[in-house]
């Protein structure tokens, strides 16, 4: 039976929503930062959730009192990167967090559209070697936006792929930069994590084991 609901769409996040990537980011900008001659700490990480890589490098450097050209800055975030790459390129299912898989089978099963919307531009390895692929209606990631959350592009960028209204759809994020991305691009969203932190989400999840469709209905009832 059709699940009747105004919802037509659920945007994810990656990091920290679906895959449990967030270590591996901060393996990377820790071994950079200890190259570059300071510490940073698990806290200090949670500073560059849902942030670009760009901008994830600027508040490392002012970590660590660093000031340097952008043609530097530009050299230590490919660094950086390389590391990331060589991390995930030996991901597999095993580190797709758990409730995640289910409840995209179940979305899919009712016909609700699914999208991806996330700043890493490494998202299509993860979603290779995890074999999420096919999950998905539309792929967001940061090679096909120009402006990095809080700003709502990516978001909306999905959405107009998967032609649908804004309105129509939900957020699945972890990090307080992504809920304001949804809230500015006019959509609903729940928080999977802290509810100290995602408290502007219209619902908090510790994790996707908690979500199913029937419960989606419940928060956002038809009018």
């Amino acid at each position: 039976m059709t699940l009747h609901t105004p919802i037509r769409a659920c945007l994810f996040d990656l990091d920290g929503v679906l895959v449990d990537t967030a270590k591996y980011h901060y393996l990377a900008w820790k071994r950079l930062a200890e190259e570059l001659g300071f510490d940073f700490t698990e806290q200090d990480n949670e500073r560059l959730k849902g942030v670009s890589r760009m901008a994830s490098l600027d508040i490392l450097l002012g970590i660590g009192g660093l000031n340097l050209d952008e043609e530097t800055k530009l050299a230590l975030a490919e660094k950086k990167n390389a590391w990331y790459v060589d991390y995930i390129s030996r991901m597999d299912e095993s580190e797709i967090l758990p409730g995640a898989l289910a409840f995209l089978q179940e979305l899919k099963a009712e016909g609700i559209r699914i999208a991806l919307g996330s700043a890493s531009k490494n998202a299509m390895t993860i979603l290779n070697n995890t074999h999420m692929v096919p999950y998905f209606d539309a792929i967001i990631d940061g090679t096909k936006t120009a402006s990095a959350k809080p700003d709502p592009e990516v978001f909306l960028l999905g959405a107009q792929e998967l032609k649908v209204d804004p309105a129509e759809c939900v957020v699945f994020e972890d990090a307080e930069a992504g809920i304001e991305a949804a809230i500015r691009a006019g959509m609903r969203s729940i928080g999977v994590g802290s509810k100290a932190t995602l408290g502007r989400a219209d619902d908090v999840v510790s994790s996707l084991q908690e979500m199913s469709a029937s419960r989606l209905m419940k928060l956002f009832p038809v009018r």
